[in-house]
């Protein structure tokens, strides 16, 4: 992903705007800004460059071939009080990253899109009834070490009364404040020791006693950077 860079004008120089940082923007211009940010769905086949571990471990080979596709659904969930991000706690009967914090999402069925698979699992992990899912834009894919090819759905979220997770698949069902996942301040490089090869580093975001790592907060680091850049004006590294 390219690095967006801006010239700031001197310091009260005629004409100059103060930036509102994302995570300060109001709920009706983060869906604005989600729009420019990210690809439509008509370009959800378009080879966009992906994020995987390989960004913080060099080291560890892009993966690229045999991946299975999958996505998940990124819900920006309209409170009252702001914007959230809702995260599900996977139950731990699971096989696969039982107990983890994830995005609601799932492996794609053959020829079905992101955006639908990213729905249907989330109806059926939480729920959550689609048409009260405006989708705003495909983020950045991860490709992951277990051999996925994940699409990140951003959707604006108009919540129903209560959320129906599925007790064979979630825990828990949480939601974080949109502006604290925004904020950079809030996303810290940890690593595990992995004898006898190198440390694996990968993004942590701790709220309260939920701590998202690894591939989700992957994701949400992306969804950062794509956002900083296109309230910057920088479209062009958002979309690299």
């Amino acid at each position: 992903m390219a690095e967006a860079k801006r010239v700031e004008p001197p310091e009260g120089a005629e004409g100059s705007v103060p930036r509102v940082p994302v995570a300060r923007l109001p709920a009706g211009e983060v869906e604005a800004l989600v729009r420019s940010a990210f690809e439509p769905v008509e370009r959800w086949n378009a080879g966009l460059a992906p994020s995987s571990d390989h960004d913080l471990n060099p080291e560890i080979p892009l993966p690229i071939d045999g991946l299975q596709p999958a996505a998940v659904l990124v819900p920006l969930i309209e409170r009252p009080e702001g914007l959230t991000v809702l995260f599900t706690q996977r139950a731990d009967q699971l096989r696969r990253h039982a107990g983890q914090i994830a995005f609601p999402g799932g492996g794609c069925e053959r020829g079905e899109t992101p955006w639908a698979a990213a729905l249907r699992e989330a109806q059926e992990e939480i729920g959550l009834d689609p048409v009260r899912v405006r989708i705003g834009g495909l983020a950045t894919p991860y490709r992951t070490l277990t051999g996925y090819h994940i699409t990140p759905v951003v959707g604006l979220v108009d919540p129903p009364e209560a959320f129906a997770p599925s007790a064979a698949e979630v825990a828990e069902v949480f939601e974080v404040p949109f502006a604290f996942l925004m904020d950079p301040a809030n996303h810290e490089r940890r690593h595990r020791d992995q004898p006898p090869g190198p440390p694996r580093w990968h993004w942590t975001i701790t709220w309260g006693d939920k701590v998202i790592w690894g591939v989700t907060a992957g994701m949400v680091r992306g969804l950062y950077e794509r956002l900083e850049a296109a309230s910057q004006g920088d479209d062009h590294a958002a979309r690299d």
